[in-house]
């Protein structure tokens, strides 16, 4: 192999279009662009979905749906799960250590799904008014 064999791969480097260059070309007088009309001018240019003024797709179509930007923020957990942990004091972090919520959540809620048979207290998580009836049946309580 020398420098003065090396070329590009084939269908690398594509060849330039000449317009204006005579009837023969097949690309002179109209140079591709066909008669009148805005794309036939120079500077002829349109956003993305513009239907020429007629109202565009995007807008004749219905809005719908709803994505909360916080729902993914919030978990939830059973009492049956606070049931197997063997902390005295549950908080998120612990949670969270412990692989039992993702890392990305911010809040935490304890529902009244299972039975709780020990005493524990809660630090910076929130329950439903059943499941705090439950937890302080139990012998525990929630702070914060």
């Amino acid at each position: 192999m020398f420098l003065n064999s090396i070329k590009p791969a084939d269908g690398a480097r594509k060849v330039k279009k000449r317009v204006g260059r005579g009837i023969g070309s097949g690309l002179g007088k109209t140079c591709g662009r066909g008669h009148k009309g805005q794309r036939s001018r120079s500077g002829g240019f349109h956003k993305v979905g513009f239907e020429g003024g007629q109202m565009p797709l995007q807008r004749r179509l219905p809005k719908f749906g709803f994505t909360s930007r916080t729902a993914g923020n919030a978990a939830e957990i059973t009492l049956a799960q606070l049931n197997k942990l063997d902390l005295p004091e549950i908080t998120i972090d612990a949670l969270k250590i412990m692989d039992i919520i993702p890392y990305k959540i911010k809040r935490v809620k304890v529902i009244n799904t299972g039975v709780l048979e020990k005493a524990v207290i809660l630090k910076g998580i929130h329950a439903t008014a059943a499941a705090k009836i439950a937890i302080e049946q139990a012998g525990g309580k929630i702070e914060g």
